[in-house]
């Protein structure tokens, strides 16, 4: 993960001016030829069909029990679809789909190498990309093409930018003239402080999305037809209140990874939930998004690790939480 030597001032930056960033911890999957779209319908959790020819989704890949394998920014290409996810999982979740082709007219390529990945955010980030790279998506969800690039707009001023190794270097210079070039844990900050959680290798077939808010934020469809977990997802949708819900939380002292259980004094020594993310926060700490108990999140003293580990910090997401 590219850094650039000043971790305190760059999370400063991100947290309160315009920053570039390397997205080096994503990969890029291509899914693409005639039957690209009904198959991707079949198998993942957001509305394939019904994204618009200029759309972008988030979404969720998951096994039968319903339980997320990967989480993702999905958008259309010319060719078909592409495909952001965590780099853990990249190679992992191409040879699971290739298992359920079958006979349907359908490539599925890493084409991590055929484009870099950097994302722009803050409130100079829309300005400077219409100066860099022409087309800009007009609101979220959305995304725009130009010249080799690929723009994709999600919310709260920021952009996922797809550019052909050619076209990159050129593109990273005009924005870092605009924008403070940070490293990659300063955009994890922001997914973090956002509720946009990340499915890696160390959280992989945990949550169903539900628990991750997945559906809160656009991720799951439930008007669509079946796809793998569909059944499970539906049923902690219309059951009632989903138990764990994933929060913001500050963590203090030792660095917290994904996956790393907690605990609450309300459950004793059983585990409340886990890390889904985590990144250093500005002015010291840890941020995390973090699975538990909404119970327990809401009337008792959550900790890392162990009953006596450091505590979490509750804070509130930009999006609500039932």
């Amino acid at each position: 993960m590219r850094r650039f030597g000043d971790p305190a001032g760059e999370l400063d930056a991100a947290a309160t001016a315009s920053v570039l960033a390397d997205l080096s911890h994503l990969a890029l999957l291509g899914v693409s030829g005639p039957d690209a779209e009904s198959f991707l319908q079949g198998q993942l959790s957001c509305d394939v069909a019904g994204l618009a020819a200029d759309g972008a989704t988030l979404g969720s890949y998951c096994s039968a029990k319903g339980r997320m394998l990967a989480s993702f920014v999905l958008w259309r290409e010319p060719d078909g679809f592409a495909l952001a996810l965590s780099r853990t999982l990249a190679g992992p979740i191409a040879q699971r789909l290739r298992l359920f082709v079958l006979r349907a007219k359908v490539a599925i390529a890493d084409r991590s190498d055929e484009c870099v990945l950097l994302g722009a955010a803050g409130a100079a980030a829309e300005s400077a990309l219409r100066a860099a790279a022409g087309a800009l998506p007009q609101q979220a969800g959305r995304v725009a093409r130009r010249d080799g690039a690929t723009v994709v707009r999600s919310a709260r001023d920021r952009y996922l930018i797809a550019a052909a190794p050619e076209r990159a270097p050129t593109l990273w210079d005009a924005l870092s003239e605009r924008l403070r070039p940070v490293g990659t844990p300063c955009w994890e900050w922001l997914d973090i402080v956002d509720g946009l959680p990340l499915v890696t290798a160390r959280i992989q077939d945990e949550l169903v999305p539900q628990m991750a808010n997945l559906e809160l934020i656009g991720g799951v469809s439930f008007e669509k037809g079946c796809y793998p977990g569909q059944e499970v997802v539906a049923r902690t949708q219309y059951r009632g209140k989903t138990k764990r819900r994933m929060f913001l939380a500050r963590i203090e002292g030792a660095a917290p990874a994904p996956g790393d259980p907690l605990y609450s004094e309300d459950l004793g020594d059983q585990a409340s939930g886990a890390i889904v993310n985590a990144a250093p926060a500005p002015g010291g700490g840890y941020d995390v998004l973090a699975v538990v108990h909404a119970s327990s999140a809401a009337d008792s003293t959550v900790r890392l690790g162990s009953p006596a580990g450091a505590p979490l910090r509750f804070r509130p997401l930009p999006y609500a939480v039932p």
